[in-house]
């Protein structure tokens, strides 16, 4: 292997691994907002601004110049301005709450899930029973890296080759890059290529794992894989959970 190929390879695993960590450090700073305290905080602020606005205008009624007295018209605008924020605040409480009453009817239903196979297309990679898999776009003879991370930002696998076909199966069975075995739970993954010019870029890739449960997240439902929670938005099939072989390490496969 000449230089140049060596330099390659650790490019591309160093973007592999940048990507990762980013990917981790995302997923532990996420927001936990909802519309439904949005709204609230709304309502609070209306009705803070809305008194010192009747305070002004009553100070102002107060001091105005008796030949030159307000507007009656203006008056009236102001007023209907502020009734018509405060209705349209009101409406987002209840569309909040519209939306909250059909998130809990899908997670009624959402229960039939459980068991199946999941596919998404997520950074997170759950472990879960110490496997975990993923499948990634390539042409055949690309050169692919592939790099894990932990909640933590810290790399705990990595894996370079090349690409068996155009649709690959990546397999890992929860250790490090020291064999060591590594906890379930949920941990972020890159997939990266590399051109002939050096150029580095991410390749597609969707992940699996076997639903455990679903819940109300901050903004939307989330499906459960064990520790690792993917947005239902993220889901792009649910289908009959399947056996696999053991993997050692990491392992691709080809898919026709």
């Amino acid at each position: 292997m000449d230089t140049s190929t060596i330099s390659n390879d650790t490019k591309l695993l160093q973007a592999a691994e940048a990507t990762a960590k980013a990917s981790a450090n995302s997923s532990s700073s996420g927001s936990t907002s909802d519309s439904t305290s949005t709204a609230s905080l709304g309502l609070s602020s209306l009705a803070n601004n809305y008194t010192t606005f009747l305070t002004l205008l009553t100070t102002q009624l107060q001091h105005q110049d008796p030949s030159s007295p307000m507007s009656s018209d203006s008056f009236t605008s102001e007023l209907v301005q502020f009734a018509g924020t405060e209705q349209q605040v009101q409406t987002n409480a209840k569309l909040s709450s519209l939306i909250s009453l059909n998130e809990s009817s899908q997670l009624s239903s959402g229960s039939q899930w459980i068991g199946q196979t999941a596919t998404a297309t997520s950074t997170t990679l759950p472990l879960q029973n110490s496997k975990a898999s993923l499948t990634f776009s390539a042409t055949q003879g690309q050169d692919v890296a592939i790099a894990i991370s932990d909640s933590s930002g810290k790399i705990v696998k990595t894996q370079s080759g090349a690409a068996a076909s155009s649709t690959n199966t990546w397999t890992w069975d929860g250790t490090d890059n020291s064999g060591n075995q590594l906890a379930d739970g949920a941990y972020s993954v890159s997939v990266k290529t590399i051109d002939s010019t050096g150029a580095t870029s991410d390749l597609p890739f969707t992940i699996k794992g076997t639903v455990t449960g679903v819940h109300k997240g901050s903004s939307e439902l989330e499906v459960e894989m064990g520790r690792a929670s993917i947005p239902l938005s993220s889901i792009t099939n649910f289908s009959a959970a399947t056996t696999s072989g053991s993997s050692n390490g990491g392992s691709a496969t080809a898919e026709s």
